[in-house]
């Protein structure tokens, strides 16, 4: 069974950092786009970032972009995203999720999709 999992969110203080992982069992990630997507109630999911395969290439939505880095361990078959400065629009379930042979941030390219993982941001 090919799956992703979530974890490292939580409640913190705006200003503070978090770092979210992304596991996968059941396949490999190395030949997969891994995007970032979050989802805050009421409002759409939206792509926060993505990295290529190799890890050599990555883009940002512009709302995270200096303060969000994305970064990939193939061998450790993990991707990682590393929240900076948070701020309270920052709060949302965050979601991994793998695309194969395409480079895109669009959510229906994304066939593998992780539980979630909730990051609050409140003083």
């Amino acid at each position: 069974q090919l799956q992703l999992v979530e974890s490292g969110g939580g409640l913190v203080q705006p200003g503070e950092s978090l770092r979210l992982s992304c596991a996968a069992s059941g396949f490999t990630l190395d030949s997969y786009t891994i995007g970032w997507f979050r989802q805050a109630p009421g409002k759409e999911r939206e792509g926060v970032s993505y990295i290529s395969p190799s890890g050599r290439t990555t883009r940002y939505t512009d709302s995270v972009k200096g303060r969000f880095a994305i970064s990939r361990d193939n061998a450790k078959n993990t991707v990682y995203l590393q929240l900076n400065s948070l701020k309270p629009e920052d709060t949302a379930v965050y979601y991994c999720a793998a695309a194969r042979n395409v480079f895109t941030i669009r959510l229906g390219d994304y066939t593998i999709w992780g539980q979630g993982t909730q990051v609050t941001v409140s003083l």
